[in-house]
């Protein structure tokens, strides 16, 4: 069994992956736009989705998150949860944070806790809640 996460963007998908690829060292294992999904008569999609992110799976570590704009809600909340991102120093979590934090709000700075030398939490400029942290001996 796997649990991987699966967030979904309000039209910021292809600019998400970009940013992520570039900051976070994610690879892009697959993406698929909503204009290159064979037809379906029980599936009507807007067309102004046509150049959008139907679905992505990027791997960034060891992990799979998967990434689509969402074409079925009005309103894309990221809500009652964080992707949690642990770093192998704290000069990359240092980094990384720096990363997540621009354009975006951050709600505890990186900082040591009784925990770890390097913890922090930051919405990133998508919405995305981002836990950074390090292995306590790293």
């Amino acid at each position: 069994m796997q649990l991987n996460a699966y967030v979904f963007f309000d039209g910021r998908c292809e600019e998400a992956l970009r940013f992520y690829t570039e900051h976070l060292g994610a690879n892009v294992q697959f993406k698929m736009h909503y204009k290159d999904a064979p037809p379906d008569a029980g599936r009507t999609v807007d067309a102004k989705f046509d150049n959008q992110v139907m679905h992505a799976s990027v791997r960034i570590g060891e992990s799979i998150l998967m990434m689509s704009d969402d074409c079925m809600n009005a309103n894309v909340t990221h809500q009652g949860f964080r992707l949690s991102l642990t770093a192998d120093t704290l000069a990359d979590a240092e980094r990384i944070f720096k990363a997540l934090s621009e354009g975006g709000e951050v709600h505890m700075p990186l900082q040591a806790t009784f925990w770890s030398k390097g913890f922090g939490m930051v919405t990133d400029q998508f919405g995305i809640g981002w836990m950074v942290t390090i292995p306590d001996g790293a």
